[in-house]
């Protein structure tokens, strides 16, 4: 390494390392503000988080960082592989907020926040007029700050949505999505009317019992500490909406709600978000130390919260290694109920208004819902005051059902408080994690594994080849690594018609 080249490190690294402070602090203000800060509260810490943000953002803009940034960039073939990636991603940023002043920055920061605050407001009024203009202001500045980007030769040809897919799956475009999802209605949409139609009776009466906010908390004790969440760098409370928050290498929280009636949604929002915590408490600690422990995509983060929340939990030996103590922890709940009944409801298919409680089956569904929404407004052919009659249609369409209200209609989710782009990442995350699941059932015992408790053997074999290169490799190459093979639904597809045949007595 030259002694430009390694001057230049230095001095990234120096700035990196204070930008992770910052960070730090406003992902725990952010994860407050979810959880426990009072209504009143949130407008004013959303703004300090906005200026930590921004005075982080700051550090970037300094002319002597973009140089040092650009210099590796250009020496990077001088570096070892995670400085390499640190460097592509550094340039990648460059481009998209050369034109960006951090005053710019700001307001579109506050713009988010506000939508948040705003979307808050209106879910708890289940009305979506309250939160229509912070939409239509984060698609502004969603255009706005794609405007201003630096022409990047990844995105040669990409339209404004292309690009929005692109921040959070890179190589992903609407083009390929559209006909991924086209095949998965192509699949989907029948086999649901064949299910549908099956006669076939699932026991569902028990999963509405009563139980205390105190046995869900004892239930998702159990569950992270059985899938190998580190609770000494870890922890985990309630929030109106599930998620997860990688704060810093040794303190990673998730969050569960509880519902006095639906016990089995507070059981897989843990087991999905544990998903997303075994995935930051054990990828390589080089990660961290080379500042690109954020550069894993969406999709692929959700391919393990999905595969730990669906592949796993709802398997017939999941489902046998924890019967016993969903028993004893729910007596009024179980006692009539047997390990088979439980299975089933487990997967019972059943069209449902609600993504986060929507079962396996008719999930990539309510996933084209919502990207086939957000990329009408992108494209401008839908007018965000119509969101929510064309919301009410496609769910009339698509699952036969529809929403009495906006809080379990178009405003359920949170997502779009900061932009588009993010839904589909959910589908992908299934489909990669079918692909990687076929290799690895041929390499481990995986139903022996599960049944018998033993998550060590199955988290291992994901550190090694699901974790290990993940924040290294594009999404495409991430995948063939893995896999051999490139991108594809129809492992998924096949997973899904098998199963659900087999459980409502269909006929190939």
């Amino acid at each position: 390494m030259t002694e430009q080249t390694k001057k230049a490190l230095d001095t990234v690294r120096e700035v990196l390392a204070l930008q992770a402070k910052y960070q730090h602090a406003c992902n725990v203000l952010n994860y407050d503000m979810e959880t426990i800060c009072p209504e009143q509260g949130m407008e004013a810490q959303g703004e300090v988080a906005s200026f930590l943000s921004n005075e982080a953002f700051k550090l970037q803009k300094d002319e002597k960082f973009i140089e040092a940034a650009e210099t590796l960039y250009a020496n990077r073939e001088e570096l070892d592989e995670f400085d390499r990636v640190q460097a592509v991603q550094l340039h990648r940023d460059y481009l998209r907020t050369k034109n960006i002043t951090p005053e710019k920055q700001m307001e579109f920061s506050l713009v988010y926040n506000k939508a948040f605050v705003d979307w808050t407001a209106a879910r708890k009024a289940s009305d979506f007029s309250l939160f229509a203009d912070s939409l239509e202001a984060v698609d502004k500045v969603g255009k706005e700050s794609i405007a201003l980007r630096e022409e990047d030769p990844e995105e040669k040809g990409y339209s404004v949505f292309d690009k929005m897919l692109n921040d959070y799956e890179r190589g992903m475009i609407s083009s390929r999505l559209d006909e991924t999802f086209e095949r998965c209605k192509e699949v989907l949409v029948p086999l649901l009317q064949k299910i549908m139609k099956s006669g076939k009776t699932i026991r569902t009466d028990f999963l509405s019992r009563e139980v205390t906010d105190e046995q869900q908390k004892r239930m998702s004790d159990y569950l992270l500490e059985l899938m190998g969440f580190d609770f000494k760098r870890g922890a985990y409370t309630t929030s109106e909406h599930p998620f997860t928050s990688g704060m810093a290498r040794d303190d990673i929280r998730v969050t569960t709600h509880y519902y006095p009636t639906m016990f089995l949604s507070s059981m897989y929002s843990i087991i999905h978000e544990g998903g997303h915590a075994l995935f930051e408490q054990l990828q390589p600690g080089e990660n961290y130390d080379h500042f690109i422990e954020y550069y894993k995509t969406l999709g692929i983060h959700e391919s393990v919260s999905r595969f730990y929340e669906n592949r796993i939990g709802r398997s017939r030996a999941f489902v046998h290694l924890i019967y016993p103590k969903v028993c004893e922890i729910f007596p009024q709940v179980m006692g009539d109920v047997s390990e088979e009944e439980l299975y089933l409801a487990l997967n019972l298919v059943e069209p449902s208004l609600i993504r986060t409680e929507a079962d396996e089956f008719t999930y990539t569904l309510h996933i084209i819902i919502r990207y086939e929404i957000e990329k009408e407004i992108v494209a401008g052919t839908l007018p965000v005051r119509d969101v929510q009659r064309r919301w009410n249609e496609k769910y009339k369409e698509y699952l036969g059902i529809e929403p009495s209200n906006d809080r379990e209609g178009v405003l359920q989710d949170v997502h779009w408080t900061s932009g588009f782009g993010y839904f589909p990442t959910y589908a992908i995350g299934n489909m990669y994690n079918a692909m990687y699941y076929n290799r690895m059932k041929n390499e481990i015992d995986v139903e022996g594994a599960i049944e018998k408790g033993d998550f060590a053997t199955v988290n291992n074999w994901m550190k090694e080849n699901v974790f290990k290169k993940a924040d290294r490799l594009a999404p495409g190459e991430w995948i063939k690594d893995i896999t051999g093979r490139e991108f594809t639904p129809e492992d998924f597809l096949t997973y899904i018609t098998e199963k659900y045949s087999e459980i409502y007595g269909l006929e190939g």
